[in-house]
């Protein structure tokens, strides 16, 4: 029985950007990630244990997205090799990271990037 899983919605404030303003001011970050997965085992055990959970996701994102890098790329691909390692059962997965109000030098709502494996 395969399923699907989502956090939509997290939201962040880091420091990610090639200019230096970025990195001094920050910004908000909102994460989406979206998973495949044999959900057969738990859909008849009820247990945590057997399922992917979603804390242990959002405890990744958390950690990754602290952590200063000029590119969206780059923070998205850290957080979806982690989750890959540590999620063996996930059959594929995608990460979206938008910047919220990006410094392009006009009114633009955010910029987005997606990963995915």
């Amino acid at each position: 029985m395969i399923g699907e899983l989502e956090l939509k919605g997290m939201k962040f404030y880091a420091s990610h950007g090639c200019f230096e303003e970025e990195k001094i001011i920050g910004n908000y970050f909102v994460v989406d990630f979206w998973a495949k997965t044999d959900m057969e085992k738990p859909s008849l055990s009820d247990s945590l244990e057997d399922a992917v959970n979603y804390q242990l996701i959002f405890d990744i994102v958390k950690e990754e997205i602290q952590i200063p890098s000029n590119l969206l790329e780059h923070v998205a691909g850290r957080i979806l090799r982690r989750i890959k390692r540590d999620f063996p059962q996930i059959i594929n997965c995608s990460v979206s990271i938008s910047k919220i109000n990006p410094p392009l030098g006009g009114e633009v709502h955010s910029s987005k990037v997606t990963l995915s494996y």
